[in-house]
């Protein structure tokens, strides 16, 4: 047999291992003849049965299709004869055979006689349930992320309402907010990478303690975790509770010593005990302040229990206890407990943090925050290069000179690996100023310092300090 002899066959299979690749069933109607000849394909998607099915007249699907899949097809085919072109269109179909309700794409073209009149119509047919789950499950999540946004940012603003009402000075809000601000993020990066479906009890007091005092502080417990809202009130309760260690009791000298320990409950609920020792001697404070309020009140009623703050002479005594509903199933993405790590230092008055005439480049898809960098930055004593907002404005700062660099992870939507990776290749070392929560190093694995957001820019001069002093 010659080799054009076979080129229909040959093409018929190629165009039957196309469709079954794509997933894809078709039919023809042929008006004239009255049927509809649904392929083994197309009933496995649609379940109407396959072969010649009887179909005559302008509404050859009527008997397969429901009223509101009729509808559709029939609206697709409208605008087809209207427009003269192909139709398609996507609806629900109840499937015969099953009764299931499946998303379906159909499309095709309506085969026309000399004279215009419609002769019949040739098509496929594509289950797109899959994708219509994909789309409201995203649509979900993302209704979802637009109610914790708000929520966050309705914390934040109580947060600093709260803060500047109780305090004094510019610099003692900035101070005692942006600690409140840093330990809500910390909180938020780990319920981020459990998908939010919980916190560990131990990575909130690790994410707490270790930057503070990573050699005076001890925590253990069985393994608990938290849902979303008690997280972020136990995070801030350890907050309020470290930084008045740091400030009056166990954690303001060296021979002091902080020890936390929790147990579950037999109520489904658990206990915290925050015990310090060591310290100078302790008596109640004079006012309440908002630390005090928050413990009392806020983690109480967040944790569906109590919290008792006791000023003993040897060192504060706080026992939390928590109701059931603030413990969570323990979530099936557990990430890892976060790197015990110091909080980079603030830079020592007078010396301008080490970066007198270092040239220093910033890349920062934030405006505002790119701003405080440059001006927090030049304070210290830097020039700066930049700021740069997008990855092709950073790569076109890179033919000038650059003694340390300032990256921001993520340029909307772009790594800045590139940047980092011709710095490297420079021998020009970088911080990275990031909110992304990634373990084990730096983004991208390189070994670079990271200071995550929220931060205070006083942190983000000193590591670029030390990283001058360190070349």
């Amino acid at each position: 047999m010659k080799r054009e002899d076979q080129g229909p066959n040959v093409e018929r299979s190629r165009l039957e291992l196309a469709l079954e690749v794509a997933g894809l069933g078709e039919f023809e109607w042929d008006r004239a003849a009255g049927v509809l000849v649904v392929s083994q394909r197309m009933a496995a998607i649609s379940g109407l049965p396959a072969g010649a099915l009887p179909a005559t007249g302008g509404d050859a699907m009527e008997p397969y299709l429901d009223a509101d899949s009729l509808a559709a097809l029939s609206a697709g085919f409208q605008h087809s004869r209207d427009t003269g072109g192909a139709f398609r269109m996507e609806f629900q179909h109840t499937r015969p055979d099953d009764g299931r309700r499946v998303w379906v794409r159909v499309a095709g073209v309506i085969v026309r006689g000399p004279d215009g009149r419609a002769l019949g119509a040739s098509g496929i047919v594509e289950d797109i349930t899959p994708r219509k789950l994909e789309d409201d499950q995203r649509q979900a999540l993302l209704a979802e992320l637009d109610h914790r946004v708000k929520n966050v940012l309705a914390a934040v603003q109580a947060l600093a309402t709260q803060t500047a009402k109780r305090t004094t000075s510019l610099d003692g809000f900035l101070q005692t907010f942006g600690g409140r601000l840093k330990a809500m993020a910390s909180a938020n990066e780990l319920l981020t990478a459990a998908r939010w479906r919980g916190a560990a009890i131990d990575h909130l007091a690790a994410a707490e303690l270790a930057p503070l005092a990573p050699s005076q502080a001890t925590w253990e417990g069985p393994e608990l975790f938290l849902t979303p809202r008690a997280a972020n009130a136990l995070s801030l309760a350890l907050h309020e509770l470290a930084t008045n260690a740091v400030k009056f009791g166990a954690l303001s000298v060296d021979t002091g010593r902080v020890h936390l320990h929790w147990k579950s409950l037999s109520d489904g609920g658990f206990e915290l005990e925050w015990t310090e020792s060591g310290g100078p001697t302790v008596s109640p404070p004079a006012r309440r302040g908002f630390g005090s309020t928050l413990l009392d009140q806020v983690t109480g009623r967040e944790l569906n229990g109590e919290t008792i703050v006791e000023y003993r002479p040897g060192g504060v005594h706080a026992c939390l206890r928590a109701g059931p509903a603030a413990v969570a199933p323990r979530p099936e993405t557990v990430p890892e407990a976060p790197a015990l790590r110091p909080e980079a230092p603030a830079p020592a008055p007078g010396r301008g943090g080490g970066l007198k005439g270092s040239r220093v480049l910033i890349v920062e898809d934030a405006v505002l925050l790119a701003l405080e960098l440059e001006i927090g930055l030049s304070e210290a004593g830097a020039v700066v290069i930049g700021p740069a907002y997008e990855l092709d404005e950073a790569m076109a700062l890179l033919d000038q000179p650059i003694d340390a660099a300032v990256l921001d992870a993520n340029l909307n939507g772009h790594s800045v690996g590139p940047v980092a990776e011709a710095l490297a290749a420079r021998g020009v070392p970088f911080v990275f100023a990031t909110g992304y929560g990634e373990t084990g190093g730096g983004p991208g694995g390189f070994n670079a310092p990271v200071i995550r957001k929220p931060y205070d820019v006083t942190q983000v001069a000193a590591a670029v300090a030390e990283l001058l002093r360190s070349t």
